[in-house]
C-alpha cells in the first residue's frame, strides 16, 4: 500500500514538472493547443459571385471611363502604391521610395512579382503604364504634378514632378499593366484576378502567379449593368453579389442588402469670391465659415453619409487630426460680431448663392441660406443646371456657392491655390494664405503657418467628407473590409454559406 502510495505521488511529482517546463521560461519549447475549426470550411465557388460591369465601356484601364468598370479593374491591376483608410501610402507593386530633393522621387520596385501570364514586372513596365495613364480619363489629374519618369534599372525607376510635393507618392496608385494583350484582347495585369471572355460572357478568373491567394470564388461572373439606379436594384434582387455607390447623387432607391459605410475624400464647401462686393470683406468670410451648422448639413442634407469638416484636410487623416480649427456646430454670437467688425450695414448685408440641381448640393445650399439669414444675411439662391452653374462660377457671377472636389490622394490643396487650379475661382492666389500653401509643401514653412493664414483670410469654408457605400447580399459572409480605392480588400475571406 505505502509503496503504492509513494508511486502515485512521484508520478503527480512528474507530472507537475512536466507541465512546469511547458510553461515557456528558458529554452523549453512552447507547446500551444491546436485550434480547432467549429465552421464547415466552404468550397471554392465558381459561378454565384457576381459583379456589375459596363459592357459599353472599356475594360482597358486607360481607357474606361465608368466608375462600375474602374471599381472592377481593381481587382486586375495592382499599382506602385496603395492608399490605406486614412489614404497613407502602402507599397504593392514597390518595395520602398526617397525623395532626392523636392522634385525627384525615386521608387525601388519588389523583385519576383509577376503579371498573370507569368512574365515579370520590370522598370520598363512601369514607364510604359505611367505614360499611358498620364493620358486617360481615369489618372490625368492626378498625374499632372509629374513630369516625365525614368528607368534606372529594372527595379528602379526615377519620376520628376513640376513642382516641390512630399506626398507626391501617395499619386503612384495609377494600374501597372503590360504592353502586350491576351489572346482575348485584354489588358495583362498583376491582380488578384484576370479577365477571360467565352461565349460573349466576360468573368474574372484568379490569377494563379499572384501569391498566397487562395480565394472561395475563383471565378467572378460579371453582369451588364450601366446606371446607378439599376445597380441598386440588381443587388437589392440578388442579380448582383456586391457594389460600390459613389452616392454623388444620393439613393434612388432604399437599399435592401447588407451595407457599409465607406469614407471618400470628396470635400464639400463654400466657394467665396474674395476679390470684391461684400465677401471681399474678411470678417464677413469669417462670419460666413461661423455661421453655418456643418453637423445639420451632415444629417440633413446628406442623411449621415458624411463627416463633418473639422480641418481643410478629410477628417480620417494625420493631417486633418494636428489642425483640427473648425467647430461642427454653429455660433451665431460669434457670426454677428464678425459682422459688426466688417463694418457693414444689415441692409448691405446680401449675398448670392449658387448651387447646381444635385441632389446633395442643393439641399445644402437651401440649409446654408437658412443657417445664414439666421446670422443676419439676405440669401438669394439660384439653382442652376450643371453647365450654367460652372459657367457663372467661372466667370464670378455670385458671392458664394456651394462646390465639390475630389481631392488626390497626396492631400494637396493646389487646386484651390494655384491660378490653373480647377477650384481657384474667387480666390487671390497671389494672397498670403496661397504663398503660405506653396512654402509649406515647398518645406520652407510648417503647416501651422499655412493654418493661421487661412484662418485669418478664410478663401473658401470646408463643410464636409462625403460618404459613399459598399452594398452585398446578405447571404455573403466575411468581414467587409473594402474602402475607397480598395473596395475588394479582404475577397480572400468572403464566402457564402
Amino acid at each position: 500500500m505505502i509503496k503504492r502510495y509513494i508511486a502515485l505521488l512521484l508520478s503527480a511529482v512528474l507530472l507537475a514538472a512536466a507541465l512546469s517546463g511547458c510553461s515557456g521560461g528558458g529554452n523549453n519549447p512552447v507547446i500551444k493547443k491546436q485550434k480547432v475549426e467549429t465552421t464547415v470550411q466552404s468550397k471554392v465557388d465558381t459561378s454565384s459571385f457576381r459583379l456589375s460591369y459596363s459592357m459599353a465601356d472599356s475594360l482597358d484601364p486607360y481607357e474606361t471611363e465608368t466608375l462600375n468598370n474602374q471599381v472592377i479593374q481593381t481587382l486586375v491591376y495592382d499599382s506602385l502604391f496603395i492608399l490605406d483608410e486614412n489614404y497613407e501610402a502602402v507599397p504593392s507593386i514597390a518595395e520602398s521610395y526617397t525623395y532626392k530633393d523636392p522634385e525627384t522621387l525615386v521608387v525601388r520596385l519588389k523583385t519576383g512579382l509577376k503579371f498573370s501570364d507569368s512574365t515579370g514586372i520590370a522598370g520598363e513596365n512601369i514607364e510604359y503604364s505611367f505614360k499611358m495613364a498620364k493620358e486617360s480619363p481615369h489618372w490625368a489629374s492626378t498625374l499632372s504634378v509629374f513630369s516625365s519618369i525614368e528607368v534606372e534599372s529594372a527595379y528602379e525607376v526615377t519620376f520628376r514632378l513640376k513642382s516641390p510635393n512630399p506626398e507626391a507618392h501617395k499619386l503612384l496608385t495609377f494600374a501597372i499593366a503590360r504592353m502586350k494583350k491576351n489572346k482575348q484582347g485584354f489588358k495583362i495585369g498583376s491582380g488578384r484576378y484576370k479577365f477571360t471572355e467565352a461565349d460573349g460572357s466576360v468573368a474574372l478568373v484568379k490569377n494563379e502567379y499572384y501569391p498566397n491567394f487562395n480565394p472561395k470564388f475563383a471565378k467572378i461572373n460579371l453582369v451588364n449593368i450601366t446606371t446607378n439606379e439599376s445597380i441598386e436594384n440588381a443587388i437589392n434582387i440578388g442579380n448582383i453579389s456586391y457594389a460600390y455607390l459613389d452616392l454623388a447623387e444620393g439613393s434612388k432607391t432604399k437599399i435592401l442588402s447588407a451595407s457599409k459605410t465607406v469614407n471618400l475624400n470628396n470635400l464639400v464647401y463654400i466657394g467665396i469670391y474674395c476679390k470684391n462686393g461684400i465677401t471681399e470683406n474678411r470678417n464677413i468670410r469669417r462670419a460666413i465659415n461661423l455661421a453655418v451648422n456643418r453637423d445639420a448639413l451632415v444629417k440633413s442634407a446628406y442623411r449621415g453619409y458624411a463627416t463633418a469638416a473639422k480641418s481643410i484636410f478629410n477628417p480620417v487623416t494625420s493631417l486633418s487630426k494636428k489642425t483640427q480649427i473648425f467647430e461642427t456646430g454653429a455660433d451665431l454670437n460669434a457670426a454677428k460680431q464678425a459682422v459688426a467688425s466688417s463694418g457693414y450695414s444689415k441692409d448691405r448685408l446680401k449675398l448670392t448663392l449658387l448651387t447646381d440641381k444635385s441632389e446633395g448640393k442643393r439641399a445644402t445650399a437651401n440649409l446654408v441660406k437658412q443657417q445664414l439669414e439666421a446670422a443676419g444675411f439676405t440669401v438669394n439662391l439660384r439653382v442652376l443646371k450643371s453647365s450654367e452653374y460652372k459657367e457663372y462660377v467661372r466667370d464670378g457671377y455670385y458671392d458664394i456657392y456651394i462646390g465639390e472636389t475630389k481631392l488626390k490622394g497626396d492631400m494637396s490643396l493646389s487646386s484651390f491655390f494655384s491660378s490653373d487650379g480647377a477650384t481657384h475661382h474667387g480666390i487671390d492666389t497671389d494672397g498670403k494664405t496661397a504663398k503660405a500653401y506653396r512654402a509649406y509643401l515647398k518645406g520652407d514653412k510648417e503647416i501651422g503657418s499655412f493654418i493661421l493664414n487661412f484662418t485669418q483670410e478664410m478663401p473658401f469654408v470646408p463643410l464636409l467628407y462625403r460618404q459613399g457605400m459598399i452594398c452585398y447580399t446578405k447571404s455573403l459572409q466575411g468581414d467587409m473590409q473594402g474602402y475607397d480605392g480598395n473596395y475588394f480588400s479582404n475577397i480572400e475571406d468572403w464566402y457564402y454559406n
